[in-house]
């Protein structure tokens, strides 16, 4: 089986961020499957590397490393290194996680090109709209069990399993209003804000406010600096120019972040139990506390005993969303917070973030490829990167 991978067998991985060699720039990373796996010369390797960056959008980035790179672009990068070994079957584990709709679509349309190449491929995916892209055969899963199988349009547009007709009925487009209240106090401000990385220039004199009880969505393309405001908002990089300011009652522990590739927010080898033990135990909080948290993210307690690596990637982000809410934030940055959940997690989990901005008077930041959802849970809406005005 081992001689059979890239050869025969093809894994394009749901965390690239854990795929991807951080020590490698991109470029060397895809240029080594055509030099080691087809036995090409140093030249046509690296010709072939520069192509197949070039139509995942990144040839420009054949020099960086994965930590310069979007969680998105991590993604593509991802691609370009699974197309390049050209496997005969090809097993794509959530493929479009973290892309804008451009990018989704060229994946898409990627994918059924390895397709009608002759290769198979096999799609895990939560995105409705990708698996009726792709067409084929869909199977729906619960709980370990396949419960519906059979022709992409059939399943799709005549689901006969309870869940499945759920999986097609939580589509953001479809989510009720959610309500919100009045916002009330400043919690953080950017004046501006100005950030580069290398060559690249995110943006300049940007401005950006946020309230108790307020949700903002941030949408545009995948490498635009959605992420980078709320890091600049946190503190956790500094802007070039501006500055950001955080309302003086609010202690800086109370403003909190929900990571996009959640492996990254997690210690490898120490078990969720043990994780809130000591959470619990360093801010003199009670066990009910997590337990009755646990229960509103429809965490089972007999995960509390596994590792981040025995867990599903959805599991794993209703944990941070866990984490996070035993805090009591006053402000959380929700960075593609749903991005690895099926579309009725994904409703639930937003429904639980929308409840604390109602009880709690929490702001809340989203960042966002999905417009449809930033349009139905946001009270504004900022386009980066679009050239379209703040909504």
């Amino acid at each position: 089986m081992r001689k059979g991978w890239g050869r025969t067998v093809a894994l394009l991985p749901q965390e690239p961020w854990l795929a991807l060699d951080p020590t490698m720039r991109i470029g060397g990373q895809v240029m080594e499957v055509h030099r080691h796996l087809h036995g090409a010369s140093r030249t046509d390797a690296y010709a072939r590397a520069r192509a197949d960056l070039e139509e995942v959008g990144l040839g420009d980035r054949t020099k960086d490393y994965p930590h310069e790179l979007s969680g998105g672009m991590c993604q593509r990068a991802a691609i370009a290194v699974t197309h390049a070994a050209g496997a005969a079957l090809l097993i794509a584990d959530e493929p479009t996680k973290g892309l804008d709709a451009v990018l989704r679509d060229n994946v898409v349309t990627r994918l059924r090109q390895e397709v009608e190449k002759g290769r198979l491929l096999l799609t895990i995916t939560h995105d409705i709209a990708v698996a009726k892209a792709l067409g084929g055969m869909i199977g729906v899963m619960l709980d370990g069990r396949l419960v519906e199988f059979g022709p992409a349009l059939d399943v799709l547009e005549r689901p006969r399993h309870t869940y499945a007709r759920a999986l097609i009925a939580a589509d953001p487009s479809r989510w009720p209003a959610p309500g919100l209240p009045a916002p009330t106090d400043m919690v953080l401000r950017g004046r501006g804000l100005a950030k580069r990385f290398g060559d690249k220039q995110l943006f300049t004199d940007f401005d950006i406010s946020i309230s108790r009880g307020e949700v903002v969505a941030i949408t545009g393309p995948s490498g635009c600096g959605k992420t980078t405001v709320g890091n600049l908002l946190l503190r956790v990089i500094m802007p070039d120019k501006g500055f950001v300011e955080r309302n003086r009652d609010i202690s800086p522990l109370r403003l909190q972040k929900l990571y996009q590739d959640p492996p990254a927010a997690f210690a490898p080898y120490q078990t969720f139990r043990r994780a809130l033990e000591d959470l619990l135990k360093r801010h003199r909080l009670p066990w009910r506390q997590a337990e009755e948290t646990m229960g509103q993210l429809w965490l089972q307690r007999v995960l509390l005993d596994r590792y981040p690596t025995e867990v599903s990637g959805g599991e794993l982000q209703r944990f941070a969303i866990l984490r996070a809410l035993m805090l009591d934030p006053a402000f959380l940055f929700a960075d593609e917070a749903a991005s690895q959940l099926d579309p009725v997690s994904q409703q639930d989990v937003f429904t639980i973030l929308i409840d604390a901005v109602r009880s709690r008077g929490l702001a809340l930041l989203i960042v966002t490829h999905e417009t449809a959802l930033a349009e139905r849970v946001a009270s504004r809406v900022i386009h980066l990167g679009t050239g379209l005005p703040p909504g």
